[in-house]
């Protein structure tokens, strides 16, 4: 049974964690030259690009099986994947319970070790490190 988990401490050491500074880093760089503001899809195609200069293998809209008791329900769709973290992205004033919840019902369902939830539309970037302990 796979447990799920926010990393509440920033300073808390985790798996990936030379991978989830570089992917942080390249969406503080998203945010500090787009701004608040626009829709999601902006955000992604920004961090795509950001994310591809830093080097970092991503892939976007990345199908994710949901299964039950072993048997497929259907597929949900995450923002990103680089490596071996899952990346679910925002563009709201302020990320509310159901983004956290939603997160890391996806970060279960994929089997990825970790994930970051980031949401570019406040005026200061909101970054959530999200860990699947298997």
């Amino acid at each position: 049974m796979s447990e799920v988990r926010q990393l509440r401490n920033p300073e808390q050491t985790h798996p990936l964690q030379e991978l989830t500074s570089r992917i942080i880093g390249c969406c503080i760089e998203v945010h500090k030259t787009l701004g608040p503001g626009f829709e999601e899809v902006f955000y992604q195609r920004a961090l795509l690009r950001e994310l591809g200069a830093a080097g970092l293998d991503a892939a976007r809209e990345v199908d994710i099986e949901v299964t039950y008791k072993g048997v497929s329900l259907g597929k949900k769709r995450v923002d990103f994947v680089v490596g071996e973290c899952m990346l679910e992205i925002k563009a709201r004033s302020a990320l509310e319970d159901v983004d956290r919840v939603q997160a890391l019902s996806y970060l279960k369902a994929s089997g990825y070790q970790l994930g970051l939830l980031v949401n570019f539309g406040g005026p200061k970037i909101e970054i959530v490190r999200l860990a699947n302990s298997r």
